[in-house]
């Protein structure tokens, strides 16, 4: 019964493959309980990247977007429970009223609340970007972390999203990706101040598994921010921020894996709201004691919803390619990665 918060189609993403359909029949294809729709939403002129020409056509495609994944999750509904949501983008103050203006005339379950410009240049898209942002900032990795986290600051402050999305994804055209992140006192300050805030409204961090896809050893956050996380009682659920089938659910074995080894007990995930509020501190948390299967993983429910029946389970990730979940003494799901 594995779940994913975080995906985008070729259908709606120029740098996705696949259909949206195609995306949540392979999502059904592997046994997934839960699967976030997570478009990107549109951005300003000056904002788009090589592969766009027209931020009207961004405004249209995300329009057909919506009544979209209303209709699979109709079609789909007796096999897989389909959230909708967004990808927000956090570039300049023009962002923000995009979102709003979204937030305003859809309803949404949840969104993603995530940084990939910094200094109003993409620090994810290719190394010659990730330099113009680190030249701009003062010219050091250190220089461009700390502006990152910065605004990234300022968009959690605006926005409180339900989930926190690759948390640290500006090491990712950075000189040392692996670079433990305490080494740097002062851009690890921020990154605590951040926690902090995200903790304090009751945030969820994903663990996104693209990182370990694009060569990293770990997933968005390493295990340094998740472990202090952890420590002011923070939250987690998974993402593969999928942009292919191929991707979906694509090495969460080895996220699993990285879960035990950071200490993290527990791996939350959503489910439909039935109002129009994003207000994670009244949500139910539903768990009992799990079977003892070989991890000491905790699966629980992380709902905007008040009207929930239980669901348990508990998961055994023993070997480095299969993640088995079982319900009541009975495996109801292996998924091989």
């Amino acid at each position: 019964m594995p779940h994913s918060h975080h995906s985008h189609s070729g259908q709606f993403c120029a740098h996705a493959t696949c259909t949206l359909e195609e995306m949540v029949q392979q999502a059904i294809s592997l046994k997934m309980d839960t699967f976030a729709l997570t478009e990107h939403i549109p951005r300003d002129t000056a904002d788009l990247y090589p592969e766009e020409v027209d931020a009207q056509k961004l405004v249209e495609i995300f329009d057909a977007y919506y009544p979209e994944a209303l209709r699979l999750r109709e079609k789909y509904a007796s096999q897989i429970t389909i959230l909708i949501g967004f990808e927000g983008e956090w570039i300049r103050p023009s962002s923000h009223t995009i979102i709003k203006d979204l937030l305003s005339r859809y309803k949404f379950d949840f969104f993603v609340g995530s940084i990939h410009h910094t200094l109003t240049k993409p620090i994810d898209f290719d190394h010659d970007m990730y330099y113009e942002a680190r030249t701009i900032a003062g010219g050091s990795d250190e220089d461009v972390f700390a502006a990152f986290f910065d605004e990234q600051y300022d968009m959690l402050k605006a926005l409180t999203p339900p989930l926190v999305g690759h948390f640290d994804l500006i090491r990712l055209k950075s000189d040392d990706p692996e670079r433990n992140w305490t080494t740097m006192p002062a851009v690890w300050e921020k990154i605590v101040r951040n926690l902090d805030f995200v903790a304090s409204y009751g945030g969820i961090l994903e663990l996104n598994s693209s990182a370990i896809r694009k060569g990293m050893s770990e997933p968005y956050p390493k295990a340094e921010i998740c472990k202090e996380f952890v420590k002011k009682g923070g939250r987690f659920a998974l993402s593969d921020d999928s942009h292919a089938t191929s991707q979906v659910g694509l090495n969460f074995s080895k996220v699993l894996s990285f879960v035990e080894n950071t200490g993290i007990e527990e791996i939350h995930y959503f489910t439909p709201k039935t109002d129009n509020s994003f207000d994670t501190s009244s949500t139910n948390r539903i768990s009992k004691n799990i079977i003892d299967h070989g991890s000491k993983l905790v699966i629980r429910i992380f709902t905007l919803s008040l009207s929930l029946q239980p669901i348990l389970f508990s998961l055994n990730c023993g070997s480095s390619d299969r993640a088995l979940f079982i319900f009541n003494n009975v495996e109801i799901a292996a998924i091989t990665l």
